[in-house]
C-alpha cells in the first residue's frame, strides 16, 4: 500500500497551545434519562389504545328500559356512582341474537356489554323500579353499587408527589454539582477542588511570570522545598505552612498560582473561597474536611484557594448577621485544619487576595500564614519584561519601543498591559494592517482607558467654547506650577463620557509633600477658575474635578496628618474594624473643624488657581483658540505660547522621545478618566493610602 503524500503546508504554531491542562476523558453513560420519558409515553398511549378496542358500547337510557329491560335480556347492573355511568351485562342466552351479534358482543360473554350515563344513582334506581313494577320478584333487577376509580384518578393522586420528588433530586443535583461523584445528592458536602497532578497538563512556569521578582523567590524557595527537602531538613528547617499572596487586581497572584502548579510537579488542589459556600448548615465545614482529607492522602501537596476573603473574612464585625453564621462556622473548621491539634504535615496551602485588610487575624497568624507576599504594581523595570511577555506572539514592526511603552504605562497592572497588547493587536487587525505599529498601542491605551472618540456628538458652539477653555485652564495651571505632573496633549474631543480631557505624565514617586499635593489641586482646580475668568460664571462641567480633589483634601486632613490645626494624626484604620460602625473616631467639634480646614484648603487653592490665570490670562485666550481650531494640542504647542517650563531644570529621554512623536503628528498618549481613576484610589485606601506610595496612571482632568 502506498502511503499518502505528506501536506507540505507549515503547521501554523497556536501560542496558547499547551498553556491549559487538558480536558479528562470522561467514560460514556449508555444510559439515557430521556428513555424513561419515552417509556412512560408509550405506557399511557397504550392504555389509551386498549379504551378504544374496548367491547363496551354505549347506549341511552330508552333503548336500555325498551329493548333490553323490558325484554328481559339484563341479568346485571353495575353502578359507579364517581363516573356517574351504569354498566350494562346481558345474559348468554340473549347475546346470540342479532342486535348483539351485530355488536360482535357474542364473543366476550362475560361483560360488561353495555355503558350508560346517569345523572344520579338516586335518580337511576327510580327509574329502574318504575320500568319493573309489572315484573316477577324473580325478575327484577336490584343495581349494584362499585366504587371504581380510574387510572387517571390515581394517577393524578400520585403525580404531585412524583413531582415534588423529582424538584426536589434535581435541586439537589444542581446544588451539589461539581463536587466529588459528579455532583449526586450526597456528595453536597464534598470538596470542590480541581486537581492537578502528574498526568495534567500544566505548562506555565516561572518563566511566564514577568516582574514580581520578590514574590517569585519567595514561591520558588516554598516549590524547592518540595523538590529538595533535604537541603533544608538538613539544617533543621520545616517547611512553611502556608503562603498568602496580597495584592491590588490584576497583578498576577493567580498567575503565581499557575506557575507553582506548573514547577512543583506534586498533587496541586485548585479552588475558589466562594466553592465553600452553600445555602445548607454545615456544607461549607464538610467541604474544607473533605478537601483536607483529600490532600493528606495525596502529601506532600499544594492548596490554592484564590478569592479567600470570601470565607476568611474576620468574625464578629457584621452586626446584622445572625447567630449561626454558616460563613464563620466554615472559616473555623479552616483554621482547624491548618492548624489545629491535628497535625498536616506536607499540605501547604496558598491564598490570594486583594483584601487582607478584612482577614481574620486568627487566619493570618504565623503557623497559618507563616509567610504574606505583597505583589505590587510593576515598577519600570517590571512592567518591561511584562511587555517582553504579552509582546512575544504579536507581529510588531521596529516602530514600537518596549522602553517607550514602559515609561508610558505608570501605574498600570500586568492585567492592564496584556489588554492593551490584545487591543492593539484587535486595531492593527481592523485596520488590515500585517504588523502592529507603534500608533496602535497608543490607540489601544486611548480606546481602553477613555472610551472611543465620538466626533459626531453634537455639542453647541458657546459650550464647545467653554470646554475649551476649561481645558485651556487645566493646561495653563499645570505648565505654571512647579509641582504640578508635565503635561503631554489636550483635547476638546468628547471620549466615553467625557467632553475634553488634559493629558499628564505623573512621575513615579513613593512620598509626596505637602507641596506637591497643593499644586496638584490648584491644577485640577484651573478649569473651573478659567470658566470664572472668562466668562465671570461656572458650570456643572467640574464634577470629577471637585470629585477629586474633596478626597484629596480629606485624606491630607484626616490620613495623612498635613494640616496644622488638627495636628499629626491620622484617622485612617488599616485594620478595618471600624468597617460596619456608625461611629467616627474624633468628635463632632472634630469633624465641624475638619469640614472648614478642607473648605479653607480648597478654596485657597482655587484662589491661586485664578490667580494664575488673570496674571496669564492673554496667554490662556491664545491657548483656547489654538484648542478650538485644532482639537488636540500637545507639549511643543504649549511651549510656543508659554515659553519653556521654568521647572525643567533637564530634559528626560522620555521627554525627548515624546517631542519627536509630537513632530510628526503620530504620537499619542494614554488617557485615564478621572471616575475610574478615583474608584481605584478607594479601593486601594481600604488597603493602605494609595497617594503616597504607589504611582498613579497617566492623569487626565475631564471636563
Amino acid at each position: 500500500m502506498s502511503e499518502k503524500p505528506e501536506d507540505n503546508k507549515p503547521e501554523e504554531k497556536n501560542p496558547l497551545k499547551g498553556k491549559f491542562p487538558k480536558k479528562p476523558i470522561l467514560p460514556k453513560n449508555p444510559f439515557n434519562f430521556y428513555w424513561i420519558y419515552g417509556i412512560i409515553a408509550v405506557a399511557l398511549i397504550a392504555l389509551q389504545m386498549m379504551n378504544f378496542n374496548s367491547p363496551v358500547k354505549d347506549i341511552n337510557s330508552s333503548n336500555f328500559f325498551e329493548s333490553m329491560l323490558k325484554r328481559h335480556h339484563v341479568t346485571r347492573v353495575v353502578v359507579i356512582p364517581n363516573q356517574q355511568i351504569a354498566e350494562i351485562y346481558i345474559n348468554r342466552d340473549s347475546l346470540k341474537q342479532p342486535q348483539y351479534v351485530k355488536d360482535g358482543l357474542d364473543k366476550h360473554p362475560a361483560g360488561p356489554h353495555y355503558k350508560m350515563k346517569i345523572l344520579s344513582v338516586e335518580s337511576f334506581k327510580a327509574d329502574l323500579n318504575d320500568a319493573q313494577k309489572e315484573f316477577l320478584p324473580e325478575q327484577k333487577i336490584y343495581p349494584e353499587s362499585d366504587p371504581r376509580s380510574s387510572w387517571t384518578d390515581q394517577l393524578w393522586t400520585i403525580l404531585p408527589i412524583v413531582l415534588i420528588v423529582v424538584v426536589w433530586i434535581i435541586i439537589m443535583r444542581r446544588m451539589g454539582g461539581g463536587g466529588a461523584g459528579g455532583g449526586q445528592i450526597f456528595n453536597i458536602g464534598k470538596s470542590k477542588a480541581t486537581l492537578f497532578d502528574k498526568d495534567s497538563n500544566v505548562n506555565i512556569n516561572f518563566n511566564d511570570v514577568a516582574g514580581l521578582e520578590g514574590a517569585k523567590m519567595e514561591i520558588k524557595e516554598i516549590v524547592d522545598f518540595l523538590k529538595n527537602p533535604t537541603k533544608y531538613t538538613a539544617l533543621g528547617a520545616k517547611i512553611p505552612k502556608g503562603a498568602l499572596l496580597v495584592g491590588p487586581p490584576g497583578t498576577g497572584k493567580t498567575l503565581l498560582a499557575k506557575a507553582v502548579a506548573g514547577e512543583a510537579k506534586v498533587p496541586f488542589f485548585s479552588l475558589s473561597g466562594s466553592d465553600f459556600v452553600e445555602m445548607f448548615v454545615g456544607v461549607g465545614a464538610s467541604r474544607v474536611r473533605d478537601l483536607f482529607r483529600q490532600a493528606k492522602e495525596k502529601a506532600p501537596c499544594i492548596i490554592f484557594i484564590d478569592e479567600i476573603d470570601a470565607i476568611g473574612r474576620a468574625r464578629g464585625r457584621n452586626p446584622a448577621q445572625g447567630a449561626n453564621d454558616e460563613r464563620e462556622n466554615t472559616l473555623n473548621q479552616l483554621l482547624t485544619e491548618m492548624d489545629g491539634f491535628g497535625t498536616n504535615s506536607g499540605v501547604i496551602i496558598l491564598a490570594a487576595t486583594n483584601r487582607a485588610d478584612i482577614l481574620d487575624r486568627a487566619l493570618m497568624r504565623a503557623g497559618r500564614f507563616d509567610r504574606q507576599i505583597y505583589v505590587d504594581m510593576p515598577d519600570l523595570n517590571e512592567r518591561k519584561d511584562i511587555f517582553k511577555v504579552h509582546l512575544k506572539p504579536l507581529k510588531i514592526d521596529a516602530t514600537v519601543d518596549i522602553d517607550f511603552l514602559a515609561k508610558q504605562t505608570p501605574g498600570f497592572s500586568g492585567a492592564d498591559i496584556a489588554n492593551i497588547c490584545n487591543e492593539a493587536a484587535l486595531i492593527a487587525a481592523r485596520h488590515d494592517k500585517k504588523v502592529i505599529e507603534k500608533q496602535d498601542f497608543l490607540d489601544a491605551v486611548d480606546r481602553i482607558i477613555g472610551g472611543l472618540e465620538k466626533k459626531n456628538k453634537i455639542i453647541s458652539v458657546h459650550e464647545k467654547n467653554v470646554i475649551a477653555y476649561h481645558e485651556a485652564g487645566h493646561a495653563a495651571t499645570s505648565w505654571l506650577l512647579e509641582h504640578a505632573s508635565p503635561l503631554i496633549k489636550v483635547t476638546i474631543i468628547p471620549r466615553g463620557r467625557s467632553l475634553g480631557a488634559a493629558w499628564y505624565l505623573p512621575e513615579e514617586r513613593q512620598i509626596t509633600t505637602t507641596e506637591q499635593l497643593m499644586d496638584e489641586m490648584c491644577a485640577t482646580l484651573g478649569g473651573r477658575a478659567a470658566e470664572e475668568v472668562i466668562f465671570g460664571k461656572i458650570s456643572t462641567g467640574a464634577l470629577s474635578d471637585l470629585e477629586k480633589i474633596t478626597k484629596q483634601a480629606y485624606a491630607m486632613i484626616t490620613i495623612y496628618g498635613l494640616n496644622s490645626k488638627i495636628g499629626n494624626i491620622s484617622y485612617y484604620d488599616s485594620t478595618g474594624a471600624n468597617e460596619y460602625g456608625f461611629t467616627k473616631p474624633y468628635s463632632e467639634k472634630t469633624a465641624q473643624t475638619i469640614d472648614e480646614e478642607v473648605s479653607k484648603l480648597i478654596e485657597l487653592a482655587y484662589v491661586r488657581a485664578k490667580d494664575i490665570l488673570t496674571k496669564n490670562k492673554h496667554l490662556l485666550k491664545q491657548l483656547a483658540e489654538k484648542l478650538l481650531e485644532k482639537e488636540v494640542i500637545f507639549k511643543e504647542d504649549l511651549e510656543i505660547i508659554f515659553g519653556k517650563r521654568p521647572f525643567d531644570v533637564e530634559e528626560l529621554p522620555l521627554t525627548k522621545a515624546i517631542t519627536a512623536e509630537t513632530k510628526t503628528g503620530t504620537e499619542k498618549t494614554e488617557i485615564k478618566t478621572e471616575s475610574k481613576k478615583e474608584d481605584k484610589k478607594e479601593d486601594k485606601a481600604k488597603d493602605k493610602p494609595a497617594t503616597d506610595l504607589e504611582p498613579e496612571k497617566p492623569l487626565n482632568t475631564l471636563f
